[in-house]
């Protein structure tokens, strides 16, 4: 099987010796992403939203990029540093992901990169 790095300019670049995804086959391995804006490498803002908005609004670029879409994501793994962001967690994933939901794990964490307060990461078809 080949493997094929997926990268583009609309989501941050990867802070670390990793892709920002990859397609092995028909499945697309997208790497955690934090709630960077790229034009800047900056958090989106101290808040939880901004951030939560900003990490899936990345996840969603380079799902993208590799030729799917949000609605062919089949898991996806949510890294946060409060459970006490679980609620605001779904109101704006929802957002993003309509229609059937993908499998899900939410886990606290006691910190990430850049002092994020969430990471997100999927897997998705083509």
């Amino acid at each position: 099987m080949t493997l094929k790095a997926i990268q583009t300019d609309k989501a941050p670049a990867a802070i670390g010796p990793y892709s920002q995804g990859i397609l092995a086959g028909q499945l697309l391995f997208v790497s955690g992403q934090i709630g960077i804006k790229p034009e800047t490498g900056e958090l989106a803002g101290p808040d939880f939203a901004a951030q939560a908005n900003q990490a899936l609004t990345n996840l969603s670029q380079i799902v993208i990029t590799a030729g799917s879409d949000l609605s062919r994501v089949v898991s996806v793994d949510v890294f946060l540093t409060s459970m006490g962001n679980f609620s605001k967690l779904n109101t704006i994933y929802q957002e993003f992901f309509q229609g059937t939901k993908p499998a899900r794990a939410v886990i606290e964490v006691s910190g990430l990169p850049k002092g994020a307060c969430i990471e997100i990461k999927c897997i998705a078809t083509l």
